[in-house]
């Protein structure tokens, strides 16, 4: 199988190449206004990177391959995330991170006023919300029975890979490239670049950025540990949940056992309708 000439958008280091650096700072304005469809008044022109100050534990568990914190001229502030493993409550973790950011905007005795909106952006390799059939859902807060948008300050985005299914022929909005790009980047070929492109000059700057053969020996060793590091915790998440899963079916068959031996049921009937051995029936039933 021949090599991919481009690398995987959803690296910790290719991703932070793309949309983290100053050098690329355009590309991560452009995929923001165009997720967001922002045009005219509300296009982005310009933005600054902020510092991401982390909880130390959750940034070690979460799995969580880049947080981009930027804000734009007008103060509005971004958090951009690619999420690959699939980890409980990470919509919850999106809210926690929208709140921490808009409340780290004020200073003792500041005034509310003073806050601006914050716009949460998640592309997540996993399914995140299984009734919805659309890929990318938007998220504001309205008003219950009139459905008026009083409170605007916080929204969130999230594009869920699995779920676009679309090929190359069938591309024709800048969401649906981007969607393609986070899917389909490193089996993309150079003729299907072309299609892909067309005269969008901020895809094919994307994919430059991809490009394995303009990685130095030292920036290709640091993409390869971090695909190592992905693949370490994706082994260690899944092991979690088998772990529990079995341990969830022991306590199960467990309960089961303790149930049938208050009805006086024989130790030996027991271990052959559970499973268990009838030594762990014993024990069972000398707790």
């Amino acid at each position: 199988m021949a090599m991919s000439k481009f690398l995987d958008p959803k690296n910790d280091y290719a991703f932070k190449r793309i949309f983290g650096s100053e050098k690329n700072k355009d590309i991560l304005i452009h995929f923001i206004n165009d997720m967001l469809s922002f045009t005219h008044d509300k296009k982005i022109e310009q933005v600054s990177f902020l510092k991401t100050n982390q909880d130390p534990e959750i940034a070690s568990q979460k799995q969580s391959i880049l947080d981009v914190l930027c804000t734009d001229t007008e103060g509005r502030q971004y958090i951009v995330e690619m999420q690959v493993a699939q980890t409980s409550g990470f919509e919850k973790r999106a809210q926690y991170y929208a709140a921490k950011a808009y409340s780290s905007q004020l200073n003792v005795g500041e005034k509310y006023r003073k806050l601006k909106e914050i716009i949460f952006l998640a592309i997540t390799d996993f399914v995140m919300f299984p009734d919805k059939k659309e890929y990318k859902s938007d998220h504001v807060v309205l008003d219950k029975k009139t459905y008026e948008h009083d409170l605007k300050d916080f929204y969130f985005v999230f594009l869920e890979l699995p779920k676009f299914k679309k090929g190359i022929d069938e591309l024709h909005t800048m969401i649906e490239k981007w969607a393609y790009f986070f899917k389909y980047a490193q089996a993309t070929s150079e003729e299907d670049l072309s299609k892909i492109v067309g005269s969008d000059e901020v895809i094919e700057r994307a994919y430059a950025a991809l490009n394995r053969f303009s990685y130095s020996e030292i920036e290709m060793n640091t993409y390869e540990a971090e695909e190592k590091t992905l693949r370490d915790n994706l082994a260690a998440l899944d092991y979690r949940e088998q772990k529990g899963h079995a341990e969830g079916m022991a306590e199960g068959l467990h309960a089961v056992a303790k149930k049938m031996l208050t009805t006086g049921a024989d130790i030996a009937f027991i271990a052959e309708c559970t499973g268990l051995s009838e030594a762990m029936v014993r024990e069972i039933k000398s707790q």
